[in-house]
């Protein structure tokens, strides 16, 4: 019989690999994961793994091994969803991951709500990365997450994890209200900045990529003079003048007077992430109804401002 551990090892492999990153993600010594794979290729009786200089790689008898193994996991996770429903009350422990507008702005009433209605269900929430989500929730660090996805920055598809649509919000161009022509760039602000200094997050991040790709859809590079990921300091720095960014709806709850603001055709999408299978658990589901409920519905004040 195989062992469902060790095809979770398969399968962060054949997602990761390298050995080393397995164990890293998943807490074991690169020498325990690979005496846990030895074992299942003895299990499995077939070739697994094969060496090509330092790396190790599936054969095609592992690849399909690990697609079975990813609905074998998923079946887990919908028959732990069934088991918790048989329960007379939604309880236990819940654990959520959230990224940091989303959490200020969204989570505090969510959870408040979700309390509420199932005492016996205790929240723990963990600021995280939405790019590190996925790993996080395939390893059990996490029971849910918020996520975000902006427009052209799809999120690549991971068939380990399911993700729902909670709430969209727009995005904005911050300038400052000093400079000449703030007031006037309504119907091209992202061009009417190309020749500007610009406040972007890192290039590895899907807002920064986001902010690269819009200007580039524009029909220019954006000049970068600042690298930043805190929007609240890149609020800070565009209201003293040194540069112009792109913002989403939420990290702008109280705007520096000096910063104009321009609602953009675009869109930044948050999404609630589960590992596949637990869309039906009764806390998963609970959670995600009551951000839905807690969801900013679209502002107009500070279109324009």
């Amino acid at each position: 019989m195989l062992e469902v551990r060790r095809l979770r090892l398969l399968s962060e492999l054949a997602r990761r690999g390298t050995i080393a990153e397995v164990a890293r993600a998943l807490a074991y010594t690169p020498s325990a994961v690979s005496q846990q794979l030895s074992t299942l290729e003895r299990e499995a009786g077939v070739a697994l793994l094969e060496r090509s200089g330092r790396r190790v790689l599936l054969t095609p008898t592992a690849h399909t091994l690990v697609a079975h193994a990813e609905a074998v996991l998923e079946r887990l996770e919908r028959a732990e969803a069934d088991l918790a429903l048989a329960r007379a009350e939604v309880a236990g422990i819940l654990r959520i991951g959230a990224f940091p507008s989303a959490g200020r702005a969204v989570l505090p009433s969510a959870i408040a709500a979700l309390v509420a209605e199932h005492p016996s269900l205790e929240p723990t929430v963990r600021e995280i990365d939405p790019a590190a989500v996925a790993e996080a929730l395939r390893a059990g660090d996490l029971d849910v997450a918020l996520v975000h996805a902006y427009d052209f920055v799809p999120e690549p598809p991971d068939s380990t994890i399911g993700t729902e649509q909670v709430f969209q919000e727009s995005m904005y161009l911050a300038a400052p209200r000093s400079w000449p022509g703030s007031g006037e760039a309504r119907d091209q602000p992202m061009r009417r900045w190309q020749g500007a200094p610009w406040i972007i997050a890192p290039a590895t991040t899907s807002c920064g990529a986001m902010t690269l790709r819009a200007c580039q859809a524009a029909g220019f590079n954006p000049r970068a003079r600042h690298v930043v990921d805190d929007f609240s300091t890149v609020l800070a720095l565009v209201a003293i003048e040194q540069g112009v960014a792109l913002i989403p709806e939420l990290a702008l709850d109280s705007p520096p007077p000096s910063v104009a603001l321009h609602r953009l055709p675009m869109r930044r999408t948050t999404l609630a992430a589960y590992r596949r299978g637990a869309a039906d658990h009764p806390s998963v589901r609970a959670f995600i109804a009551g951000l839905q409920r807690a969801a900013p519905s679209p502002t107009e004040f500070l279109a324009g401002c």
